[in-house]
């Protein structure tokens, strides 16, 4: 099975003008790739998704609106999120690389691998783009794994510092899909409160776990080894899909966490662990981080530990501590017990 990082050219042409979210992010971490060989990953261009797939996660009026402003030069959608002639091209293909990344994993002609795209899309809801985000590609992604392809369980990790609310908002009241959120708050787009669980079938399905402004390694890797590992454990998902934005980076001018590059790579070798125990692939699906270097990095550093496991002297010793169980942590997996006595 090949290593694969799937991307496409059409990410360059959406073009933003003076914005965070800007072509340039796509241009670092492909130099950073190139510095490193692209780390014994097979780069492949994503095709454009079937507009099946679309429609079963978005409303077609909804599809059908954002073509069209496109096809009309773009402008802006709302005061974050702007268009241009070709955006919707590139989130097609952004959602095509996510939906042929769950296509190679579940054939098994690719282990464990990357999806990088732009726009990203967790804050994309039904039938409402925001927060720089069009098609909720690891939305549709999830949806193909589960009407295309058959899987009866599909876990999310979204640890972009801002919370994935279209994901959220999607996968409420489904009991198919884990939609596990670790994001800063209080912060855009002021939803995920550890209160929210889901509602109807979906109550216990949705799992929140919020941290203050200056969380850093140690919280989001507590979070990682002492509740979503488990929660995996519990679900015995047959695909895991990570929304991965490197927002919470500790250089990432929209918030205020204190990831590394570490962190990132210790979050990632715990679910690529937790995932071969549980036989389920691992798929990451680019979306936010608006520090350059910081965010080139750390996908370098994702696909390190998605290729192999870490060194032994970079797998401990995170905030001080060996993967050590925050007080965060422990009150989250306590929350959690409620819905999934195995944590208990």
């Amino acid at each position: 099975m090949a290593l694969v990082f799937l991307d496409h050219p059409s990410s360059l042409a959406h073009d933003t003008g003076p914005h965070p979210e800007q072509a340039a992010r796509i241009v670092s971490i492909e130099r950073e790739l190139d510095a490193r060989g692209w780390l014994g990953f097979e780069r492949i261009r994503s095709p454009a998704v079937q507009r099946a797939d679309v429609t079963a996660v978005h409303s077609g009026s909804y599809v059908d609106a954002i073509e069209r402003l496109c096809a009309n030069g773009g402008g802006h959608i709302d005061f974050d999120t702007v268009v241009s002639e070709r955006s919707f091209e590139a989130a097609l293909h952004g959602a095509g690389g996510a939906v042929q990344l769950v296509e190679m994993l579940l054939d098994g002609t690719a282990s464990n691998s990357f999806s990088a795209h732009r726009p990203p899309g967790h804050h994309a809801s039904q039938a409402r783009s925001m927060g720089f985000c069009l098609l909720n590609s690891v939305a549709i992604a999830a949806r193909h794994a589960i009407d295309a392809r058959g899987l009866e369980r599909v876990m999310i990790v979204d640890w972009d510092v801002h919370h994935g609310n279209g994901t959220s908002d999607i996968f409420h009241a489904s009991d198919q899909v884990l939609f596990v959120s670790i994001h800063q708050s209080p912060l855009y787009p002021g939803t995920g409160p550890a209160r929210d669980v889901g509602s109807g079938p979906g109550r216990g399905f949705t799992a929140n776990f919020p941290v203050p402004p200056g969380a850093g390694d140690a919280e989001f890797v507590s979070l990682v080894d002492h509740v979503v590992v488990p929660l995996a454990r519990a679900f015995e998902p047959q695909l895991v899909l990570v929304s991965a934005g490197y927002d919470a980076h500790l250089e990432d001018p929209l918030a205020q966490c204190q990831v590394t590059e570490l962190g990132y790579a210790a979050m990632t070798e715990s679910l690529r662990r937790a995932a071969e125990s549980l036989g389920a692939p691992l798929g990451i699906v680019l979306e936010g981080g608006y520090a350059l270097g910081a965010l080139a990095r750390s996908v370098a550093a994702t696909m390190e530990a998605l290729a192999a496991p870490l060194a032994a002297a970079g797998a401990g010793a995170v905030g001080g501590s060996p993967h050590a169980l925050t007080a965060i942590a422990e009150q989250a997996r306590a929350r959690v017990a409620r819905w999934w006595p195995q944590l208990g």
